[in-house]
């Protein structure tokens, strides 16, 4: 004889209440690494958008000394590495005593187009200027006769090393721990 079958009272069927919250829980850890990991990617993604802004303006100040060689000091504003600079906090009005008229007219409204730029003018929205970089300064000093540093400088989103060699707009982001900037030197030759 065989003995009937019972069925047992402690035998699972589906998931248990524990599972489904461990599942969950290991899950959510998941999704807030990947919110973090997004998170880190966009200030990176800004970071690198401010340095090609940065560079473009850079090179562009780069671009006009070179196309008005023979007024070439007028551009330098900058004289104890630091200041004055043009952009963000500036009220420096440029002048230029050296050259033609034309030459001085140009290299004035070169700086002015300069300082423009530095103060996000190329983009509006609602009237205010909100193109370029965060807090851009812009400085050009003469480093040696005939040799002239332009740089550009602006406020990262997170804390790091000051740039080295670079001193435009020195302190006018707290501790510098936030600076951050970009320079060139340009030769101009003699040409008399």
């Amino acid at each position: 004889m065989k003995a009937p079958k019972t069925s047992c009272p402690s035998a699972q069927r589906g998931d248990s209440l524990i599972e489904i919250l461990v599942t969950l829980v290991i899950l959510m850890i998941g999704l807030l690494g990947l919110v973090g990991l997004l998170l880190q990617s966009q200030r990176s993604q800004m970071e690198s958008y401010q340095r090609v802004q940065a560079l473009m303006m850079m090179e562009d100040m780069v671009s006009r000394i070179n196309t008005n060689r023979k007024a070439a000091s007028c551009y330098a504003i900058t004289t104890n590495g630091s200041s004055p600079f043009l952009g963000t906090g500036s009220s420096l009005s440029p002048g230029c005593t050296t050259g033609t008229a034309e030459q001085q007219a140009l290299a004035t409204s070169d700086m002015s187009a300069w300082n423009s730029l530095l103060l996000g003018s190329d983009e509006k929205l609602s009237g205010s200027n909100v193109g370029g970089i965060l807090n851009a300064r812009g400085c050009v000093e003469l480093v040696s006769p005939g040799v002239y540093q332009v740089s550009v400088v602006w406020q990262g989103n997170s804390k790091t090393a000051a740039p080295s060699g670079i001193s435009c707009a020195s302190g006018q982001y707290g501790d510098d721990t936030q600076r951050r900037g970009v320079s060139a030197h340009v030769q101009i030759a003699s040409l008399s």
